[in-house]
């Protein structure tokens, strides 16, 4: 009997082996990336606290896409790179025919996605093998912006430069609801100066100093958000496959210089929208 489950142990090994070739062969042919995430990276680019314990939970093994430390042996589907790890990955396969009940793997939370701490063959094997859930031990870090399970590496920069985009402003403390999304790079950095020009014309306006909680909040409230809810009602954004709310925003504003380049007035920001959205209906 134990010859029979080493054997079929081996055969889905080579599965696995043969499935993350295909998958890498995919990934080139369609510029789609294929590496788990790596923790440390995430907890670099968006200054990451934690991890609290958060005890013993069932963990959907969909959402756990990034590890600690072995994001170099195993794909974004947790398929094994490496031959090396066929002993180890094989005596976890056969556990799993024998019914053998395997220690929780421990895992840390980051938002809607985990990170393998330790137990990277278990999550593998419970992968190739159609498990849906798994049990975990949890210890959860704090972050200011969500990660889902589709995030890829390269959204990490833009990611990161909200983070930074959130420490200067406090934006998500002074306005809670508000959840800004870009995929312009630098487009949190020019958000940034909008603001400091916005604050400079409130001191001009009003002939006081401005402080930067109140020059954020009225940013958001009559420059942002107006132009936001004309994109809105428009409807324009499904023109725009992959853009957010955001993007057409930078886009306005950048409309609204161009116009200013070119000799006309400058017209406030929902006019800027309003001609914008008329122009590319």
């Amino acid at each position: 009997m134990f010859d029979d489950f080493a054997g079929r142990a081996k055969t889905d090994f080579a599965h696995a082996r043969f499935k993350a070739f295909w998958n890498r062969i995919l990934s080139i042919l369609g510029g789609q990336p294929t590496t788990l995430l790596s923790y440390d990276e995430v907890k670099e680019k968006l200054r990451i606290g934690g991890p609290i314990y958060r005890g013993l939970r069932t963990v959907e093994v969909k959402k756990i896409v990034g590890s600690l430390n072995r994001y170099h042996l195993f794909d974004r589907a947790f398929l094994p790179l490496e031959d090396q790890i066929a002993n180890r990955w094989q005596s976890i396969d056969r556990a799993f025919y024998q019914d053998i009940n395997l220690p929780p793997v421990v895992l840390y939370k980051v938002g809607e996605v985990y990170f393998v701490v330790d137990g990277h063959h278990r999550v593998s094997v419970a992968r190739e093998q159609g498990q849906l859930d798994i049990d975990a031990e949890v210890r959860e870090c704090s972050t200011k912006v969500n990660i889902t399970p589709d995030l890829k590496p390269e959204d990490l920069e833009i990611l990161g430069e909200k983070v930074n985009f959130l420490e200067r402003t406090g934006l998500d403390l002074i306005r809670p609801k508000a959840n800004i999304k870009l995929t312009i790079p630098d487009g949190f950095d020019r958000m940034l100066e909008h603001i400091a020009v916005h604050r400079y014309f409130m001191g001009l306006d009003l002939q006081r100093d401005i402080s930067d909680e109140e020059a954020v909040a009225h940013w958001y409230d009559k420059v942002y958000k107006p132009i936001v809810n004309n994109i809105r009602r428009s409807s324009i954004l499904k023109e725009f496959p992959g853009k957010t709310e955001g993007d057409l925003y930078l886009w306005v504003l950048d409309r609204q210089r161009y116009l200013h380049a070119e000799g006309q007035k400058l017209v406030s920001p929902r006019k800027a929208a309003k001609d914008f959205l008329e122009e590319v209906k």
